[in-house]
């Protein structure tokens, strides 16, 4: 699985807590075995008692009617069960079939609230022909649930080509909004919450990984990455060398769990922190933006297009990227840049 959907092993794939752990002890072991074993039965049916589920279970009528011919993403717990809303367990007890990235997974999480329903697999490897079979079926006036492992549906995963083809086929979608870990990260880490990015995954391959932290290096807008535990110490190096050592960075670690952590520091310190113990759990980094240059246009007059687009080079960007760079520095179209290397 590449990156941006890698979240079987990283932050989408949140073992979710038996009413939140009873001891720090019993999560620690427990977050252990799950790392080393992905299918660990995290889930079992006293998870919620059956009045707890009735009592939350009260939605009914209007929006909350479960319609066919629609594809429905529900949101699910990234850690912590008691986040399940009452009408995403409405949907998931009422649409016609339910699609899920992990089956077992999923099975676990609808025992765990009493719900029986016929499932399909719909992940990475296998969305294109899985995706026109679930097409078809909506088409047919079927209503599907879809569910990604943990969080949102759509968000950094396969479930977003199929929200895409039901684009293009006219077909409803509707989100039942819930957990999702970028926002509770972006919402706890002190930074500026007014204008933000998502990344997700850096790129795994070397030349588009160089050229997105480059980009990163100037972003001046809040960026939210996900990382799994074996790349963090690289990828918090690779953000120093990037950013400097100076940038803010908010650290958040197993959110909504027992053993949630949640670190504001600098990049020098992540990293010292991190020469120090391993890291563990699932993680969401908060890079705070750059400083504001304030660079005019006139600024650029004393460089050549030639040595502007060379300097971006330079930080790794491909040529494309940094002719749409040198464009928005200058103020000018890519048109305008292309002629120019072309004299």
């Amino acid at each position: 699985m590449n990156g941006d959907t890698e979240k079987n092993r990283t932050v989408k794939d949140a073992d979710i807590d038996k009413n939140n752990a009873s001891s720090n002890d019993t999560n620690s072991a427990s977050a252990e075995k799950f790392a080393d074993n992905a299918d660990a039965d995290i889930l079992s049916d006293d998870v919620l008692s059956a009045d707890f589920i009735s009592a939350r279970d009260t939605v009914s009528g209007g929006a909350n009617d479960v319609c066919g011919g629609t594809l429905y993403l529900v949101s699910t717990p990234i850690g912590n069960l008691a986040d399940l809303s009452s009408r995403a367990i409405k949907v998931l007890r009422e649409a016609d079939f339910i699609a899920a990235e992990d089956t077992r997974r999923t099975g676990r999480l609808l025992a765990a609230i009493g719900v029986k329903r016929p499932m399909t697999s719909y992940h990475e490897h296998n969305k294109k022909e899985s995706g026109e079979r679930i097409i078809k079926r909506l088409e047919a006036g079927e209503s599907c649930a879809l569910c990604t492992d943990a969080g949102v549906p759509g968000i950094s995963d396969p479930g977003a080509d199929l929200v895409a083809a039901c684009a293009e086929r006219g077909i409803p979608v509707v989100c039942i909004p819930g957990p999702c870990a970028a926002i509770t990260a972006l919402a706890v880490s002190g930074a500026d919450t007014r204008r933000f990015i998502f990344e997700g995954f850096l790129p795994a391959e070397a030349k588009q990984r160089q050229s997105r932290l480059a980009e990163l290096s100037r972003e001046e807008r809040t960026a939210v990455i996900y990382e799994a535990p074996h790349r963090l110490k690289k990828t918090l190096s690779e953000l120093r060398s990037a950013c400097g050592g100076g940038r803010k960075i908010t650290i958040c670690r197993e959110l909504t769990k027992l053993n949630e952590e949640v670190i504001h520091t600098d990049l020098d310190g992540a990293i010292s922190l991190y020469s120090e113990r391993e890291p563990r759990g699932e993680f969401v980094l908060v890079l705070h933006g750059a400083e504001s240059k304030e660079t005019s246009v006139s600024d650029w007059s004393c460089v050549t297009v030639a040595e502007h687009v060379a300097l971006y080079e330079a930080e790794g960007m491909s040529r494309m990227d940094a002719i749409k760079a040198v464009a928005r520095d200058r103020g000018v179209s890519k048109g305008v840049i292309y002629k120019e290397l072309l004299k």
